[in-house]
């Protein structure tokens, strides 16, 4: 049987989270179209009759000497030091980028199997041809998967190598397993997507969710989880934004949230969702200790 822990990396908006959940065939990573949505090392798990690759999608690597953006870098690092082997994921719909060398120089240190994915082969605009002949050229790597995340085109041959170049080993979590992920870290996780839907400009990278407290409580009926939880953002301005004129914006935040609640959890929850300021958090080493891991 063959069993491995896979790196997922690449620039910002590759489509690494997109991927992931469609390799899972459930919802574990968040996903948007602003850059650097994945903050954290999220670990999905694929058990097939070939045996178990957990997968570890990763923020987008891309250069930056902003405190923040270390530390996603840093995560970077994390999860390729944990994996026995890569899967490079690079967007075939963009130009070449000075990330493209850093991540390539990168994998050459780390010295494991890297597979190599061209992603978004559904969406127009194709530098196939450019981007293939560069990664041959600089990675030593002729083979390469030609993938669609979103439309779920070439898994298989995709999923075939990477069992082929998986080592031997038992499982590492049950077969019943798709992701080890805590309900905490779920319910913010999924609370900060539906508020990235619905804010622009800086709000979706200023804001993070804060659970501050659950309990169970039965009141006459079925057994119900009951959540309370703040949405943090970084300046005052910023906090009416996310509130919305008569409270419309986090209400629709909460009931979409509430909804994917549904499809995950198996039993009824409640939630109380509020906004707060935690001014210039993402430059604060102790906060950003907590909430990137």
């Amino acid at each position: 049987m063959k069993s491995a822990f896979v790196a997922i990396i690449g620039r910002p908006s590759a489509g690494k989270s997109t991927l992931l959940n469609a390799l899972c065939g459930e919802k574990v990573s968040i996903t948007s179209p602003v850059p650097q949505t994945t903050r954290n090392k999220i670990r999905g798990i694929l058990n097939r009759p070939e045996g178990q690759l957990v997968f570890l999608d990763t923020p987008g690597y891309h250069r930056s000497d902003k405190k923040f953006n270390n530390y996603l870098k840093d995560l970077v690092h994390s999860a390729l030091n944990e994996s026995d082997m890569v899967l490079y994921l690079v967007d075939s719909t963009r130009p070449l980028g000075r990330e493209e060398s850093d991540i390539i120089a990168l994998l050459t240190k780390e010295k494991k199997p890297v597979i190599l994915g061209l992603n978004k082969l559904d969406a127009p605009g194709q530098k196939q041809d450019e981007l293939a002949a560069y990664l041959r050229l600089n990675t030593g790597l002729e083979k390469m998967f030609r993938l669609s995340a979103l439309e779920e085109k070439g898994f298989e041959e995709l999923l075939q190598e990477i069992f082929e170049q998986a080592p031997e080993g038992p499982p590492m979590y049950p077969e019943d397993y798709y992701t080890d992920q805590t309900p905490e870290f779920r319910i913010a996780e999924i609370i900060r997507e539906e508020a990235i839907k619905r804010t622009e400009q800086e709000i979706p990278h200023a804001l993070y969710v804060e659970v501050s407290d659950m309990e169970w409580k039965e009141e006459g009926g079925p057994k119900t989880l009951w959540v309370r939880c703040f949405l943090t953002v970084e300046r005052d301005s910023q906090k009416g934004i996310v509130i919305g004129k008569g409270a419309e914006k986090i209400r629709a935040i909460r009931i979409a949230s509430l909804k994917q609640f549904k499809k995950i959890f198996p039993y009824p929850m409640r939630l109380d969702l509020r906004v707060k300021v935690n001014k210039d958090w993402r430059k604060k080493d102790y906060l950003l200790k907590g909430i990137l891991h």
